[in-house]
């Protein structure tokens, strides 16, 4: 496998960093990855689906989300609108460069900017979610509660998801925007092959909004629950499972047979 560091620009010119990942052998089949929420490119889940991906022969493009990791910021200005922007974009670069079977996989956040972004675009070969949020506005109001929305529209400050003690800067408009980006009617334009993997023990994103987002979907879905996995599917096991899932979902659908069907 070799990495290369690319940069390219959203449509409002900042600046985006991304690694480009090929496999040995050439190929025309590649997955975006989008990251989650107050992480980067180089998390666990993309750098693990960049290896297996590679090993299967299939490139992968993983990228910063605005103000996160290397890519130009700050993070606490980023809204889904722009995140989405950039995604289209990292999309858009995948193409450029020959690939032709493309697939698109998102965490978390990630997984909402991808459900959006699939639905733009009908050449998409396939989507993986891990433990998507389709409704962001929904789990930011279950887990910080009225009063904790209050303290964030008055601060302009969020407790940290990561669990550290110290609060994040993030402008109220990130939470105002979500409001205009709901994932379920989004996934009804989805028509490419959607796979989501999400634990019944996460401890953020209710696991009724992957049903419900299951229900959404208009083309071949497949939701899979692991039983006791946690939102970062803490245990080795789950780990592993989900990535697997994800990535069979990816070469199963990005194979030269669908392809040509398709």
């Amino acid at each position: 496998m070799i990495e290369q560091s690319l940069t390219f620009q959203d449509p409002s010119g900042h600046r985006v960093s991304a690694i480009l990942a090929t496999p040995d052998q050439s190929t025309d089949r590649l997955v975006v990855l989008c990251h989650g929420f107050l992480s980067n490119k180089n998390s666990t889940t993309n750098k693990v689906l960049t290896a297996r991906l590679a090993e299967l022969g299939i490139g992968t493009l993983r990228f910063d989300f605005f103000g996160q990791g290397e890519s130009d910021g700050p993070f606490e200005r980023i809204t889904v609108s722009l995140a989405l922007e950039q995604a289209l974009a990292a999309l858009t670069l995948a193409t450029s460069k020959g690939y032709r079977r493309i697939g698109l996989i998102g965490s978390s956040f990630g997984g909402l900017v991808a459900i959006l972004a699939a639905a733009q675009i009908k050449t998409l070969a396939c989507v993986g979610l891990k433990c998507p949020v389709p409704d962001f506005e929904e789990m930011l109001r279950l887990e910080f509660g009225p009063n904790g929305i209050e303290e964030w529209k008055r601060t302009g400050t969020i407790p940290n998801l990561t669990g550290r003690h110290d609060r994040v800067r993030l402008h109220f408009a990130f939470y105002e925007d979500c409001a205009a980006h709901k994932g379920y009617e989004a996934a009804k334009a989805i028509t490419a092959p959607t796979v989501i993997v999400q634990g019944d023990q996460d401890e953020y994103v209710p696991l009724h909004q992957s049903r419900r987002l299951l229900e959404s979907l208009a083309g071949e879905k497949q939701l899979t629950v692991l039983p006791g996995a946690d939102h970062s599917f803490t245990k080795g096991e789950d780990f592993r499972r989900m990535t697997t899932l994800l990535s069979d979902w990816m070469v199963t659908h990005l194979s030269a047979d669908r392809g040509e069907r398709r």
